[in-house]
């Protein structure tokens, strides 16, 4: 298959997963995302400087890292496993980031857990704004890239976060 008469380019990754309690080697369907989206967007890598944020197992920043961008990685194993508490402290480093250079953005995957809890009401608090970027639109849409395998069949959500344009 040929896009605009370039032949895509094909990088395979193996992950070791350890499947336990505690998730801690475990590829989550957000991170697989994630990694579909930096792999359709691999031609603006080369030298950009990425940060992942709850890395885990780190297949967005090993990706990131063998296309070209300089990545550093971060987790924690102390941290709750409750991302929702802890995503305030993460658009606090984020808005940091952005004031330091407005051009920044987070490119984030969530799994949709519960209708109770808002990232839009978080962000406006941040003056900051998403666009959901439709999973079809970079090949994510696919069962076996985008369904989880957890309980529920949580729905993955990919996320563009700026800052919101009256800001800058």
């Amino acid at each position: 298959m040929k896009f605009g008469g370039l032949t895509p380019a094909i990088l395979t990754t193996w992950e070791t997963q350890v499947l336990h309690l505690q998730y801690g080697m475990y590829v989550w369907p957000c991170a697989v995302v994630l990694a579909q989206y930096l792999w359709f967007h691999r031609r603006s890598l080369p030298g950009k400087a990425v940060l992942e944020i709850g890395a885990g197992v780190s297949l967005p920043g090993i990706l990131a890292a063998k296309c070209g961008a300089e990545v550093i990685l971060s987790d924690s194993s102390e941290l709750p496993h409750c991302l929702e508490i802890y995503f305030e402290d993460i658009l606090t480093t984020v808005y940091f980031l952005m004031q330091k250079n407005p051009k920044v953005q987070l490119w984030s995957t969530y799994q949709v857990r519960s209708a109770d809890w808002s990232l839009e009401a978080l962000l406006h608090k941040w003056d900051m704004k998403c666009v959901h970027i439709p999973l079809e639109s970079f090949d994510a849409d696919k069962e076996e890239i985008a369904e989880s395998a957890l309980p529920g069949r949580h729905t993955v959500e990919m996320l563009v976060i700026s800052f919101a344009k009256d800001s800058l």
